[in-house]
């Protein structure tokens, strides 16, 4: 079982007065394609490096598959770590790439070859072994890096913002295609990225981390729907959630031009209202009044994204096609599905 045990792992460089990953506990399910998102220095690729036995842990342990790695060297964890940069032998072929580990083990040549060709068939890379990396596009040259980590057969993949180095429009079709073949070997998988949007798409489970805190762990649908706290709501969701400030008063969220009934659940004198852009109608559909002025709009095809301004907070809303007021036009909003968060902390109050 290539199961993955993290507990109170900690990573301090020198006399930094905040540790870089800050006593994490997580565990990862034979199998399971974890996505570990956050922003840049947040931890995640500490974690990785941390379990890849690059780098010693401060405190806190490493299991996997219920065996501790304390003191076992890199080489001999029984896992593969596919890089940022692709890491590649630029004087050897496709073909010699992808084999090297193979080689290092001394599979004999007959086995190495048939390995190779069958995993590059898999990674899209059959009619191109004689090449050299320096042939190949960026895609093509991350495909030898994943191929080169799948015909060792390791416990566990590590990547490590893979796709981050590639354009727009690969990067999309990668991670669709990584996904899949990752799913297809039926392997487990710690998927490092700073894209919100690769770890909605493919992680089983999305783990958030911030200030080398873990923020939430959950689905991909639970992230969203249910945002553990401020900076998870405001993290997730392309765009981001709106979170706007309100006093509570006589059980009604206030502020300039804002009015929007409070749960009996939300005790306390000032809170945030967080509210999904596809949440917040300009038809009046849902509840409470919020006066706005639109001060943009951004048209995309299939929705348009209005920019607004209540007071001094700014909000953006979704709706279909090309719709939506012109800029200048007052409106009034209303609230369809409401999150709300502790104005200091954060922390998710309801529902």
């Amino acid at each position: 079982m290539a199961t993955v045990e993290l507990a109170g792992l900690s990573k301090r460089y020198g006399t930094e007065s905040r540790p870089a990953l800050d006593a994490l506990d997580l565990s990862v399910a034979d199998g399971e394609l974890l996505v570990l998102v956050g922003p840049s220095g947040c931890g995640k690729s500490t974690a990785l490096r941390l379990i890849a036995g690059l780098e010693e842990p401060t405190t806190g342990t490493i299991e996997l598959g219920g065996k501790s790695l304390s003191g076992v060297a890199p080489q001999a964890r029984d896992v593969a770590m596919v890089f940022q940069g692709y890491a590649l032998y630029p004087h050897l072929s496709v073909f010699d790439n992808m084999a090297f580990p193979l080689k290092m083990r001394g599979m004999a040549e007959s086995k190495r070859r048939a390995k190779v060709k069958q995993i590059a068939e898999m990674v899209g890379l059959g009619n191109k072994l004689e090449r050299r990396p320096d042939e190949l596009s960026g895609g093509e040259r991350q495909r030898v890096a994943m191929g080169r980590a799948v015909v060792r057969e390791p416990q566990l993949f590590l990547f490590d913002e893979p796709l981050s180095n590639l354009d727009a429009k690969l990067r999309a079709d990668l991670r669709v295609e990584l996904a899949a073949l990752v799913r297809a070997l039926s392997v487990t998988a710690l998927y490092v990225t700073h894209d919100q949007a690769e770890a909605m798409t493919m992680g089983d489970r999305v783990a958030v981390l911030k200030d080398g805190l873990l923020q939430q762990v959950a689905p991909p649908r639970e992230v969203y729907e249910r945002p553990a706290n401020a900076f998870v709501a405001s993290f997730v969701g392309t765009p981001e959630m709106n979170l706007l400030e309100l006093e509570v008063e006589e059980a009604e969220g206030r502020a300039v031009g804002v009015a929007v009934s409070v749960p009996e659940a939300v005790e306390r004198e000032r809170v945030t209202l967080g509210v999904r852009p596809e949440h917040l109608r300009l038809d009046g559909a849902g509840s409470g009044r919020i006066e706005a002025t639109v001060t943009a709009l951004e048209p995309l095809g299939p929705e348009t994204l209005v920019y607004l301004e209540a007071g001094a907070q700014r909000l953006r809303a979704r709706v279909p096609g090309f719709g939506g007021p012109e800029v200048g036009t007052e409106v009034t909003l209303s609230v369809e599905t409401a999150h709300w968060f502790d104005a200091d902390d954060g922390a998710r109050l309801a529902p």
